[in-house]
């Protein structure tokens, strides 16, 4: 873009993009103002998400809406970032808009970016220069046929990284990683021969035992990544050099200071013995709840046992100590009262706590359900759990943060 069109993004960055579409309909002055009001609208929507890319280089260029969407943020690419060695060569093959690029060429000897798409190619150049990465390759074209002429040349990397589309030609989700595209698993042999490292990022939605099936080679981790409230990708690492029995499953849940990490493997959680049903729940005690990154592993028996805690119900994915314990990977609730669900409970409940977050476990209602039937008010800081006791009888906890 020109220093003009530029020049009146940033004089319009606070208004609508609809209302300015309007605004510039038909008007021919030497500005390409779809792109320009593009740059504004992706500015609106992804700041948050790409606020350390925007800050560093306040004209970086967006190709597309979509593009935007499609990317990676920055909290997840700097965790991408630390899982390839220092100083090492790096290919991605799915560079999109490249977040995940240009955070992998701050400790990598050189990246290279594969894009099939000529405006976001185009646009990777561009935003490369203006973030002042001189160690970035464009190459625009199929990653199939990249990865052809790799091994036809010799060309060999310490570390891959692909990220295959979600989604099938008719644009359906797709739920297995051999639906994706590429088709990283029919890749994979070509792939052995031109890195040392894999590193796939892959939907939140694929299920963790079946991508590692999927897979001719035994990954060295499957790691599901999130936040506090949102579990966002599984990240699989392979070692073609080093490749185990099992792979090691890691819950990662990311800060914008700091990320914590409980790692397991599958035969640790099979072998932890059953965590106990306790007594009803009581006024004082502490509730925990697993971060979403943690409940996407499905580890639950050795999550209690290593934090001593005891369980409502084996299908009730919550846990509860009379003292509080320090370090669990959730979020910690203190107890205000635990009271059945019934009717005399339920009338008196509203007036009592007219606001309140609502959230079910093995309960047979949505929280949808049971907020309609308490008639109370979404938001607040207390939060009313519906749940299936140790007794199999459908319980209210209503609690506060700890």
């Amino acid at each position: 873009m020109t220093e003009r069109e530029f020049a009146w993004v940033e004089a319009h960055i606070s208004d609508r993009p609809d209302a300015l579409r309007l605004a510039v309909h038909g008007r021919s002055d030497g500005i390409d103002y779809e792109a320009a009001i593009t740059q504004i609208e992706c500015r609106r929507k992804f700041a948050a998400k790409l606020q350390q890319t925007l800050a560093a280089f306040p004209r970086f260029y967006f190709p597309s809406v979509l593009a935007g969407e499609q990317a990676t943020s920055d909290l997840l690419a700097a965790y991408h970032c630390g899982m390839i060695p220092r100083r090492a060569t790096v290919a991605d093959l799915t560079a999109g808009l490249g977040i995940d690029v240009f955070h992998l060429a701050t400790r990598a000897d050189n990246v290279t970016a594969v894009e099939l798409d000529h405006n976001r190619a185009e646009a990777l150049r561009y935003n490369a220069e203006g973030l002042r990465l001189d160690n970035i390759s464009v190459v625009e074209g199929d990653c199939a046929d990249f990865v052809d002429r790799c091994i036809a040349s010799g060309t060999h990397f310490d570390a891959v990284f692909i990220d295959p589309a979600r989604r099938g030609a008719d644009g359906s989700r797709v739920f297995a990683l051999n639906g994706c595209q590429p088709d990283v698993c029919a890749l994979i042999d070509k792939l052995r021969q031109m890195c040392r490292f894999l590193l796939i990022k892959a939907s939140p939605m694929l299920d963790i035992a079946h991508t590692a099936g999927v897979l001719s080679v035994t990954p060295a981790s499957i790691a599901a990544v999130g936040t506090p409230t949102e579990c966002k990708e599984l990240f699989v690492i392979i070692d073609f050099a080093n490749q185990p029995d099992s792979p090691v499953i890691e819950a990662v849940t990311l800060w914008a200071d700091g990320a914590s990490t409980f790692a397991f493997t599958r035969a640790e959680e099979e072998s932890a013995p059953m965590p106990a049903q306790g007594r009803t729940l009581q006024t004082g005690d502490y509730i925990y709840e697993a971060y979403p990154a943690v409940m996407k592993t499905g580890v639950f028996k050795l999550l209690a046992s290593q934090y001593g805690l005891s369980v409502f119900h084996p299908n009730t994915r919550l846990y509860y100590s009379e003292t509080a314990v320090e370090g669990f990977p959730g979020k910690r609730y203190r107890v205000i009262e635990a009271l059945p669900y019934a009717s005399k409970v339920i009338k008196r409940l509203k007036s009592r706590y007219p606001k309140a977050e609502v959230a079910v476990r093995n309960f047979g209602i949505s929280a949808d359900s049971l907020r309609s039937k308490l008639a109370i008010r979404d938001g607040g800081t207390v939060r009313i759990y519906g749940y299936t006791d140790h007794r199999g009888e459908p319980m209210l906890a209503i609690v506060e943060p700890a």
